[in-house]
């Protein structure tokens, strides 16, 4: 995949999630075995029928209603897409892909992401999403 067609089908991707929250969109942009880790509180899922139940059980209903998402930075290498987002929300809802049994503080959170996004066969492969979980802990009241 050249450059232009990694970052259109990490768009339609993120569409699926978060425009659509349709997870059969969001599935058709990934391989059959792809991976998915939240690498701070190890969440998500290894192949589509586990991805299908994670999307649809955890992640999609997992994100308050209000929230703001802008990417600040995004470098593409030859299989692999890494984009830097920072995202604010208030903690209203169970997030157990992010606050795993955690209930909802209704607290603010700012946080910055970066995700590692692996392309094979014109498809999404894997996501590693990383994120500073202390500074979560500290802003939801967790942590001091």
């Amino acid at each position: 995949m050249d450059q232009v067609e990694m970052e259109q089908l990490w768009s339609e991707h993120l569409d699926g999630e978060f425009a659509a929250k349709d997870v059969e969109a969001t599935l058709e942009t990934m391989t059959d075995d792809a991976v998915v880790n939240h690498v701070p509180v190890d969440t998500g899922g290894r192949g589509k029928n586990e991805l299908r139940s994670f999307y649809r059980d955890v992640f999609i209903p997992g994100w308050p209603p209000e929230q703001q998402m802008q990417m600040t930075n995004r470098v593409v290498g030859d299989e692999q897409l890494v984009d830097e987002l920072h995202a604010s929300f208030r903690h209203e809802v169970p997030m157990e892909w992010f606050l795993p049994g955690v209930a909802p503080t209704g607290r603010p959170v700012e946080v910055d992401f970066v995700v590692v996004v692996g392309f094979r066969d014109g498809r999404i492969a894997s996501e590693r999403i990383y994120w500073d979980h202390a500074a979560v802990l500290r802003q939801v009241g967790l942590l001091s």
